[in-house]
């Protein structure tokens, strides 16, 4: 499960990170400085095997977990879907609320619910999406008002683990889920509020838990996932003829997208775990320009995992991982060099 990284409305940072007992917070005391407080324990009875945390465009922070809770003796598993909101930087969030599965009659179908993805569109609206027993697609939306509405069945097959949801910034909500038989299916509001369509399936062979996207020019989502085959980053967009190349082979889970200037350029910088660096590995191209080439570059301690970027209070690119003692650390770009240079790691915490 990654670290997700969010800048509230009054420009500080704040690091959401899934861990024993709950979800880890961390919050920057300044836009852009260098202290943070944290962690603080959002507590979570029961386990979470999922985290999805998203930004409405007025700067609230919806937290979406799949929670795990033991069953009877003989009984499977208690499964439900749990989200819980953050008004403002800083400040306590409300309490969980139970979203429930697409199976309440059903314990054992529950149990294959699959993480949530989740996306904020245009009207206020959140929607939570899960892959539900069947393999398909199931949706569940609270309305601009807080009045949540029931699960209802997006249809679809052979749906993995992991999809990917966001919304562009006049709050289009695409929804990427990788599926079986070399296909990912998509679904995406054609205009800002309209009802979500099925688009036509994406030539993607892609590994489970893989899927991410980022807002790449205003209006387009590029998509980002690993090849089941090679463990290559591949990015498509709608317009993509095919899926583009990025290498990065070595990495593993979603890689993390963020829209920054670098020298002056409109670019996508990339960051992702990589497994033969044994830390991070980062990159950046002109935005929706992969033919560029994207070199990926060792970056951050050993051990470093799960990276989240973000643009800080300065608009600075911010890299932010957990070490593998649970600490966070932190870098940010530095903006007297050329190219996508970061200052030194710090450990937030630490004295």
């Amino acid at each position: 499960m990654a670290l997700r990284l969010l800048r509230g409305k009054d420009g500080r940072l704040t690091a959401y990170a899934p861990v024993t007992g709950g979800v880890a917070r961390w919050t920057e005391d300044r836009p852009g400085g260098a202290e943070w407080t944290g962690p603080w324990l959002i507590e979570v009875s029961g386990r979470l095997a999922g985290l999805t945390v998203v930004q409405s465009p007025e700067g609230y922070a919806h937290l979406v977990g799949l929670r795990h809770r033991p069953g009877g003796a003989g009984e499977p598993a208690r499964v439900d879907v749990v989200h819980a909101t953050q008004f403002q930087t800083g400040r306590p969030l409300t309490a969980w609320h139970s979203l429930g599965t697409p199976h309440p009659r059903d314990a054992r179908k529950a149990e294959r619910t699959g993480p949530p993805a989740a996306a904020v569109d245009s009207s206020g609206a959140l929607r939570v999406f899960v892959r539900n027993a069947g393999g398909g697609v199931s949706a569940r939306r609270q309305d601009p008002k807080g009045t949540w509405e029931r699960w209802t069945d997006w249809k679809g097959t052979h749906v993995l683990g992991g999809m990917s949801a966001a919304a562009t910034a006049d709050g289009r909500l695409e929804l990427l889920a990788p599926a079986g038989k070399g296909a990912a299916l998509r679904w995406y509001q054609p205009t800002p509020g309209a009802a979500p369509k099925r688009g036509e399936d994406v030539p993607a062979d892609a590994r489970p838990d893989s899927a991410s996207m980022v807002e790449s020019s205003p209006g387009t989502l590029t998509h980002y996932w690993r090849d089941a085959r090679s463990g290559e980053v591949m990015a498509w967009r709608p317009d993509s003829p095919a899926p583009a190349p990025l290498g990065g082979a070595t990495g593993t889970g979603p890689v993390a997208a963020v829209r920054a200037m670098v020298d002056g350029h409109d670019c996508t910088v990339l960051a992702h775990q990589d497994t033969a660096a044994g830390g991070l590995a980062v990159a950046a191209h002109p935005c929706e320009d992969e033919a560029a080439g994207v070199w990926w570059t060792p970056s951050g301690e050993q051990g470093a995992h799960t990276p989240a970027l973000a643009l800080d209070g300065q608009g600075r690119v911010v890299v932010a991982a957990l070490a593998l003692d649970g600490k966070l650390l932190v870098a940010r770009q530095k903006t007297d060099e050329r190219g996508l240079a970061l200052q030194a790691w710090t450990r937030v915490g630490s004295g």
